[in-house]
């Protein structure tokens, strides 16, 4: 049991992302830790990805080749169930349309953890800070706390048997370090997390920089996370929903 009264290993968890690839460099450790562990877990990937990539070879079928990735890139840390929204590449908003499927998401699946990536910029390492990522953290924010749990909100989803849910714990992946509350030990799960990311091949011109860039980051999530010297962290901004420490409405 976490400190906050959260269980250290969720049963079931959605986890969002603006982009094919976002979840692997983020939080796929951590994630495989808790298939691992039992836990079910799917992936909700908000845009089509069709303006990542490096190589003009691959710009007719960009879009279908990166979900192949994601969904190789999932197995390989013991995800099955990956879902696909197809909003532009660069140009997501958090949308009433776009809200309404997040919600019947949460909903489908009734999730105890959501993950999804922060609403707010990150001025450390802007790379975090895409305005699509700042775009999924609102449009999950704004789903989980009151969409998704008051049954008057999108009432064509409770007429169809989707019936309102109240989402206990939302952590993020790629805060701004002020944020970071939660510091996961990966140790031992590096090279898995590597390979998932690796698996998108069409978003990196330079493999071997990539791999020693991640698990550097990797090692100063733990210094700032306070583990041992040689141990390997990924960082979140873990929020308590509906807890009990939380009341409805407040």
């Amino acid at each position: 049991m976490a400190e906050d009264g959260q269980p250290a290993a969720p049963r079931r968890v959605l986890v969002f992302a603006a982009h094919p690839d976002d979840i692997d460099f983020g939080a796929s450790a951590t994630i495989a830790s808790w298939t691992a562990g039992g836990a079910s877990v799917e992936y909700c990937v908000l845009t089509d990805g069709d303006a990542g990539g490096f190589s003009d070879e691959d710009r007719p079928g960009i879009a279908a080749l990166r979900r192949q990735e994601q969904r190789a890139a999932a197995a390989l840390v013991g995800v099955q169930e990956v879902t696909f929204l197809g909003e532009p590449d660069g140009y997501l908003e958090p949308t009433d349309a776009v809200i309404r499927e997040i919600v019947r998401r949460m909903r489908e699946v009734q999730p105890d953890v959501v993950l999804s990536m922060h609403p707010e910029r990150s001025w450390d390492r802007i790379q975090k800070s895409h305005p699509d990522h700042l775009a999924c953290g609102e449009a999950v924010t704004r789903a989980v706390y009151p969409a998704v749990e008051n049954p008057f909100a999108y009432p064509e989803l409770e007429a169809a048997g989707l019936h309102s849910y109240r989402v206990p714990w939302l952590w993020f992946y790629g805060s701004p370090t002020h944020h970071e509350n939660r510091f996961v030990d990966v140790t031992g799960r590096e090279d898995q997390k590597i390979a998932a990311i690796t698996a998108h091949r069409s978003q990196h011109p330079d493999v071997d920089r990539m791999q020693t860039r991640v698990r550097a980051f990797l090692q100063d999530n733990a210094r700032r996370g306070g583990l041992p010297e040689g141990r390997s962290a990924e960082a979140f901004h873990v929020v308590g929903v509906n807890t009990d420490k939380t009341i409805a409405g407040f």
